[in-house]
C-alpha cells in the first residue's frame, strides 16, 4: 500500500542525519529463477489458537523479485504471489513436493499506467483454476487466463468511490461462488468501519453487490483473506507500530460463515497475533492450503516495499481439523 510505504520512508528520513542517504549495496542482476529460502531463528510454537511451524526469508537478485502484497494457493503444492508492481511469482514453499520457482512478468508493463499494475489481492476457484486479481489504484478486478495473463478487467461502479490508495486490498472467492471485497480505508474513518462488497458471483459479469461493512480490531486494517473448509473466513489485518525503526504487527481475525444478508456488518475475533518478538514485517498476503486430515496450513508473505529496511518473509502456520 502506497500510504504505508511513503509514511515509513518519511519516518525513517526524519531519523537520519541531514545530508546522509542510505542505499542498498549494488547487486548483480540474476535472471534465473533462483530463490534462497533462509530459515528464521524461530522454534515451532503456539501463536494464539494457531501453531507457527516455521519461517523463512526469501532472497533473490531477480529484478522482478519483491513487493509481494498478495498470495494464493494453486492447489498443486505451489503458491502464486503478486506484487504491487503487477508481477507474479509462482513458487513451491519449503517442504513442498514440487521444487518449482517461476517469475512471471506482465505484457506492456513498461508502458502500462501504474494504477493498472498495483496488484493487491488474488483469489482462485479451486474447481476451474480461474484466478482473479484485485488492483488498488484503479479499484478494479481482473480475471487471469492461461499462463496467468489478464483476459478481462472491470471497474465495478460500487468501488469507484473508494480511495485510490487504500482500495481493494482484500479479494476472496467464497466456496459458494460469491466474492467478498474489502477496502483498507475510508467509509467511517473515525469509527473504524470499512467498506465491503459481497458480489453474488464473478464481479466481471456485472452483477450488483450487496454493500456491507468490515470492523477490524482497533488500529488494524485488512490486507487479505482466506476461507476455511467449514466456510468460516480468516482475515489478515495489519498495523504499523511507530518507532525508529517502525515495526509491523499482524493478526488473524476469524469471521463466521457469511450469510445471505443483503446488508450487514462483518466483525470477528482475533485468533492469532504476529508481533515482536516473533519475526514481523509488512505481511500482506495470506494463502490457505487444506490438508487431507481436515487441517489447514496458512502461508503469509510480506511486502518489503522495495526498501532496504524490510524483508520478504514467509511464515507457515497451521490449524487442526477441530479448530
Amino acid at each position: 500500500m502506497k500510504i504505508v510505504r511513503l509514511t515509513l520512508l518519511a519516518v525513517i528520513a526524519v531519523g537520519l542525519t541531514p545530508g546522509t542517504w542510505l542505499r542498498s549495496a549494488p547487486q548483480t542482476r540474476d535472471y534465473s529463477d533462483r530463490i534462497t529460502f533462509r530459515p528464521l531463528d524461530i522454534q515451532p510454537q503456539a501463536v494464539g489458537a494457531l501453531r507457527l511451524e516455521g519461517g523463512w526469508e526469501l532472497v533473490s537478485r531477480h529484478p522482478q523479485f519483491g513487493s509481494y502484497s498478495a498470495l494464493v494457493s494453486l492447489g498443486d503444492d505451489t503458491l502464486l504471489a503478486g506484487s504491487d508492481r503487477g508481477r507474479l511469482m509462482r513458487f513451491a514453499p519449503p517442504g513442498a513436493s514440487v521444487p518449482a520457482v517461476r517469475f512471471l512478468g506482465r505484457r506492456g508493463e513498461e508502458t502500462e499506467p501504474k494504477e493498472y499494475r498495483d496488484l493487491e489481492s488474488l483469489t482462485r476457484d479451486p474447481r476451474s483454476g480461474t484466478i482473479w486479481a484485485g488492483y488498488e489504484a484503479s479499484n478494479s478486478v481482473a480475471r487471469l487466463g492461461r499462463n496467468f495473463t489478464e483476459s478481462a478487467r472491470i471497474r465495478p461502479t460500487a468501488m469507484q468511490e473508494w480511495s485510490s490508495n487504500s482500495g481493494a486490498e482484500t479479494l476472496l472467492r467464497l466456496d459458494d461462488g460469491r466474492f467478498l471485497i474489502i477496502a483498507e480505508g475510508r467509509l467511517g474513518e473515525g469509527d473504524g468501519t470499512l467498506p465491503a462488497l459481497l458480489f453474488p458471483g464473478d464481479p466481471l459479469l456485472g452483477s450488483e453487490p450487496a454493500r456491507m461493512t468490515f470492523v477490524p480490531p482497533e488500529g488494524f486494517r485488512p490486507v487479505d483473506a482466506a476461507q476455511l473448509p467449514d466456510g468460516r473466513v480468516l482475515v489478515l489485518v495489519r498495523k504499523v507500530v511507530w518507532g525508529l525503526p517502525p515495526r509491523f504487527e499482524n493478526a488473524l481475525v476469524l469471521l463466521e460463515r457469511i450469510g445471505e444478508r443483503a446488508e450487514g456488518e462483518l466483525r470477528g475475533k482475533i485468533v492469532a497475533r504476529i508481533a515482536h518478538p516473533l519475526p514481523t514485517d509488512n505481511f500482506e498476503g495470506l494463502a490457505a492450503v487444506h490438508q487431507p486430515d481436515g487441517g489447514t496450513d496458512l502461508w503469509l508473505i510480506s511486502d518489503d516495499n522495495d526498501s532496504m529496511f524490510q524483508r520478504t518473509l514467509l511464515l507457515k502456520l497451521s490449524l487442526p481439523a477441530d479448530f
